[in-house]
C-alpha cells in the first residue's frame, strides 16, 4: 500500500559512517517518552535482577545486601535501591532488565559490533523508540499482510541507508521476527563492517553459483537476525541484481523468515530498480540537506512506474 501524499515522514537521525560522529544521542525521537507508572516492588522479580547484577560483576555479595536493606525500608525496586546507593548504573540495570526478560541487548563494544547499532547497545533511549515507530509503521503497511520482503532506497552516498537497514534488522529481530538482512550495495557494502562480519561469499557470489545460502551469517548474540553481506564485488551489479537469481533467492528466503530487508545502493536505479521489483515494495530515505527534491521525486515514480509499492518514507535529519 503506498503510503499518502499527505503523511510526514518519520524523522529519523542516523551516523555518518565517514567523517567526525555527532555527540550525544546519534538518533532523534519526535516523540519523547513521558513519565512511567509507578510500580510496587515485586520480590521475586527484584531478587532474579540483583542475581543477574552479582552475576554479571556489577555488584558484590556485601553491596547486594545494602541493597536489600534499603529496599526493604522504603519499599523500593531493586534497581531503583541499587541505583539510590550510587553501587550500579542505570545501564547496568537496563541491561540486566533486558537479560531478565529476554531481550537481545549488548554491553557496549560487545563481540566488535560497531557502535552506531543504537538499537544494540542503547535500545531504551528516544532515538530508537522512534526506529520501533518506523517497524510498527512498516508492520501495519506492509509485513502485517502477509508480505515477507521490502526494498531499501537511498539517495546520498553517505552510509545512512545502511545504517538504518543495520539497526532496522535489529528493532525487527528483538520483535521475535525471524529476520534476514541482505546488503545488495555492490558498489560500497557497509553492513558486513557494522556487524564485524569476516570477510568472506556473499550476495554477489550466491547470484553467480559460487556460494551456497550458508554464506549468510546467523548472528548468535542477536537471536532472530541472519546477515547475508555482499561478498565479492561485481563488475556488473545491475545486470547481477536482474538475473532471475536473485527473484529465486528473495523466494527461499521469504519461505525461510518472516522479514527480509534488502539493501541498495543509493542513487543508482539501475540496480535499485530490480531489487524493487523483486521485493515489490520500497522503503525510501531521504537525507536533509543532501538529496535534492527533484532526485526524490525521480526515484519514487521509478520505483512505483516498476510496478513496486512506495511503502513509506524517512527523513534523516542531520
Amino acid at each position: 500500500m503506498d503510503i499518502p501524499a499527505s503523511a510526514d515522514p518519520i524523522p529519523v537521525r542516523l551516523a555518518q559512517r565517514f567523517g567526525t560522529h555527532a555527540q550525544g544521542p546519534l538518533l532523534r525521537s519526535a516523540f519523547p517518552p513521558g513519565p512511567g507508572p509507578t510500580l510496587a516492588a515485586d520480590t521475586g522479580r527484584d531478587l532474579k535482577l540483583g542475581q543477574l547484577l552479582l552475576d554479571s560483576g556489577k555488584l558484590s555479595a556485601a553491596d547486594a545486601e545494602r541493597v536489600l536493606r534499603l529496599q526493604k525500608a522504603e519499599n523500593l525496586r531493586f534497581g531503583d535501591a541499587a541505583l539510590r546507593l550510587g553501587l550500579v548504573s542505570e545501564q547496568d540495570v537496563l541491561l540486566a532488565l533486558a537479560r531478565q526478560f529476554d531481550y537481545p541487548v549488548l554491553a557496549p563494544g560487545a563481540h566488535g559490533f560497531s557502535d552506531e547499532l543504537l538499537a544494540v547497545y542503547q535500545p531504551f533511549t528516544p532515538q530508537v523508540e522512534q526506529l520501533r515507530a518506523l517497524r510498527s509503521q512498516l508492520v501495519l503497511r506492509w509485513f502485517g499482510s502477509g508480505r515477507r520482503c521490502l526494498a531499501l532506497v537511498g539517495t546520498a552516498a553517505t552510509g545512512s541507508m545502511s545504517n538504518l537497514a543495520a539497526n532496522l534488522g535489529v528493532v525487527f529481530s528483538q520483535l521475535g521476527e525471524r529476520t534476514l538482512l541482505i546488503d545488495a550495495d555492490l558498489r560500497r557494502p557497509l553492513l558486513h563492517g557494522l556487524f564485524n562480519l569476516p570477510a568472506r561469499y556473499g550476495l554477489a557470489d550466491v547470484l553467480i553459483g559460487r556460494a551456497g545460502l550458508d554464506a549468510a551469517v546467523r548472528l548468535e548474540p542477536l537471536p532472530g537476525l541472519t546477515v547475508l553481506g555482499a561478498g565479492t564485488l561485481p563488475p556488473n551489479p545491475a545486470e547481477l541484481l536482474a538475473r532471475p537469481a536473485f527473484a529465486e533467492l528473495l523466494m527461499h528466503a521469504a519461505d525461510a523468515f518472516d522479514v527480509v530487508l534488502v539493501n541498495t545502493a543509493p542513487g543508482h536505479l539501475a540496480e535499485i530498480l530490480p531489487v524493487c521489483a523483486a521485493t515489490q515494495g520500497a522503503l525510501l530515505l531521504a537525507d536533509q540537506h543532501l538529496s535534492p527534491a527533484a532526485e526524490l521525486r525521480s526515484i519514487a515514480a521509478a520505483i512505483q512506474q516498476s510496478g513496486a509499492a512506495l511503502v513509506g518514507s524517512v527523513l534523516n535529519q542531520r
